[in-house]
């Protein structure tokens, strides 16, 4: 039975990925900075609420991993943000710092602790939710492109300092996934463009080889594979999941 722990996880992919690893028979704790989804959170998965680009709330959450579970198998670094859609000459500072400290601070603050962790157990696995806009960039999204081609940079260190450590290090790069996120993107990209949501939702999913979103479950399921023995010599790797896009400005 693995030990998970799921940052952002009472909603959304993270939800999604914790119930999968629930259904492998793991014992599975996420966090989030929402107490109400927390509190809603299905029988059996464990909750706190905690700010991931807080090091002490993040130092803590560990901390309290350790003393109730003596370790952790598998980290999921899933904290992100869409931040602010803009032109790079209206991009406001302050989204710009958000952006990055969520997206980026949040998951080195998960790898730090993390290791701690994975180290002196000498295995584990990391997994970070990254983006396939960390693979091209993206028009009016700078803050989030930047922040998750960081992450994925972030990874691959991660992975070479940790790997004689006996752990691995993984990023999944979702393409658009169904869900309350995409819908946000989708409405602050039509806006900014002049377009119609209806448009911008079919410009992004005909602009992949099997011209749909994708689904969480399909996230979730790369996760459960990453963390499993079958992905034993699979590490610093950047995995798209996205359906295979090939036009990136719908």
């Amino acid at each position: 039975m693995r030990r998970v722990l799921i940052t952002a996880g009472a909603g959304g992919i993270g939800l999604v990925m914790a119930r999968a690893f629930a259904g492998a028979g793991d014992r599975v704790w996420v966090t989030d900075l929402d107490a109400s989804l927390i509190a809603a959170l299905p029988p059996g998965i464990r909750g706190s609420v905690v700010d991931a680009a807080s090091e002490p709330g993040m130092e803590a959450l560990f901390a309290e991993v350790l003393a109730a579970w003596g370790g952790l198998d598998v980290l999921c670094a899933n904290a992100g943000i869409k931040g602010p859609t803009a032109a790079i000459e209206d991009m406001p500072l302050v989204g710009w710092h958000q952006c990055l400290a969520v997206n980026l601070d949040g998951a080195m603050l998960a790898a730090k602790h993390g290791a701690r962790l994975m180290k002196s157990a000498g295995a584990g696995v990391m997994i970070f939710t990254s983006s396939t806009s960390g693979l091209y960039g993206t028009k009016y999204r700078a803050p989030y492109v930047a922040a998750k081609w960081a992450v994925i940079g972030l990874m691959k260190t991660v992975a070479m300092e940790l790997g004689p450590h006996g752990i691995r290090a993984n990023a999944i790069c979702p393409g658009s996934v169904s869900g309350e996120r995409i819908d946000q993107v989708i409405e602050a990209e039509a806006a900014t463009k002049g377009m119609t949501p209806d448009a911008v939702r079919q410009g992004y999913a005909s602009g992949t080889a099997l011209q749909r979103l994708a689904d969480p479950e399909d996230v979730a399921g790369v996760a459960l594979f990453l963390a499993s023995d079958a992905a034993r010599m699979v590490t610093g790797q950047a995995l798209a999941v996205d359906g295979m896009t090939y036009n990136v400005d719908p």
